[in-house]
């Protein structure tokens, strides 16, 4: 690629960022962020910049995450089960750990891909920083360690591959610390971790279960042993082995599911809306746009609330409200060309008095 294309290209990237609100993510749940989560790494690594071809050699692991469902990371703060029950090993199977035993279908499927993903060195005794955006506090953090002799660039995380190194009681709702980084803008919570005499390589494994509901939230962050401070560096630069290079040009991320059975009629498209994540006081949606039997180069879709709703961050498509109060989605700079029968997909964060609804949709496409 020569030097203009590429910077056109980042500026593009850059562009689509301060239009779409996506540096700020949305303001609820959470995750480890120091040691990062893998998903939350790959966000703060390359979220204001993920057409960024340089990122299939610089951060391989990252790179195949985006390709296979760039949603994993815009949503890094809701990987979570819920109704677990606290039987863990039960709700989660072994290989799928890292993305929860695949919650959300196959949104996180990808992070329990081993291979060299981006490590931070840390030393035997550190603290891990547990963030929690919505402020829910917590039952308890349980923060595991690889043991010995297991290898995460070749081996899916198992159950019987952990050892406990750190945990905590129960976290009041609102405790913890304050982050400076304006996009955590919740509390973080802290996890003591010890691996005595650990050397190289490992995966920790924080289980968190917050104390509003039933949900549980898995997270894998990659560390080599061997540094020397006990608060290690928020931002670790980008080091990984040498892993193959994917033989795919560089394509934007998209979230591509099935068509429906039915073709759509030409010109046409459909839109679908479920709420993924609820609160006091607030929710998370997802919409999956469907094409009809025609290639577009964009899309929209509106509603009207009906129970006084309001989005208060979004990703993956603009988001306005008309004066006549009709809510309006339009695509992102990445997701708008749609093949015949492809597909799209945007979420937000909203507020609410009650239990929110789904509104019905309209769904227009432009050729």
């Amino acid at each position: 690629m020569s030097p203009v294309k590429r910077l056109l290209l980042i500026a593009a990237a850059a562009a689509l960022v301060l239009t779409t609100g996506l540096v700020d993510p949305a303001s609820a749940h959470g995750s480890a962020v120091n040691p990062p989560s893998r998903n939350y790494g790959c966000w703060k690594r390359w979220g204001g910049d993920f057409q960024n071809p340089a990122m299939a050699t610089q951060d391989p692991m990252c790179w195949q995450a985006w390709n296979a469902d760039s949603t994993a990371m815009w949503n890094w703060n809701g990987l979570y089960r819920e109704n677990v029950q606290g039987n863990h090993q039960a709700a989660i199977p072994d290989g799928t750990l890292c993305s929860a035993g695949n919650t959300g279908g196959t949104r996180y499927s990808a992070l329990d891909t081993p291979g060299a993903w981006v490590a931070q060195t840390v030393p035997t005794s550190f603290t891990l920083r547990m963030h929690d955006q919505a402020q829910h506090g917590a039952d308890y953090l349980l923060t595991y360690v690889t043991k010995p002799g297991f290898n995460p660039l070749t081996q899916r995380l198992g159950w019987g591959d952990l050892q406990l190194a750190g945990q905590t009681g129960v976290i009041p709702p609102g405790g913890g610390q304050t982050e400076s980084d304006p996009a955590l803008n919740g509390k973080t919570y802290t996890v003591n971790v010890s691996a005595p005499g650990r050397t190289g390589r490992a995966v920790l494994y924080t289980i968190w279960k917050a104390s509003h509901a039933d949900q549980v939230y898995y997270l894998c962050s990659d560390v080599i042993f061997g540094g020397t401070s006990s608060n290690p560096s928020p931002t670790p630069s980008i080091t990984v082995s040498p892993s193959p290079s994917p033989s795919a040009s560089p394509t934007p991320p998209s979230t591509p599911g099935p068509g429906p059975s039915t073709p759509n009629p030409a010109g046409a498209c459909t839109a679908t809306y479920s709420v993924t994540s609820q609160w006091n006081g607030g929710f998370q949606a997802d919409v999956r746009v469907t094409n009809g039997g025609s290639a577009v180069s964009g899309w929209s879709v509106a509603w009207s609330w009906q129970d006084g709703q309001q989005v208060t961050q979004s990703w993956g498509a603009t988001i306005s409200t008309l004066s006549n109060g009709v809510t309006v989605a339009r695509n992102a700079g990445y997701n708008g060309a749609l093949a015949a029968d492809g597909s799209a997909s945007f979420g937000f964060i909203g507020t609410s008095t009650g239990t929110p609804s789904a509104p019905p949709l309209t769904c227009t496409t432009v050729a």
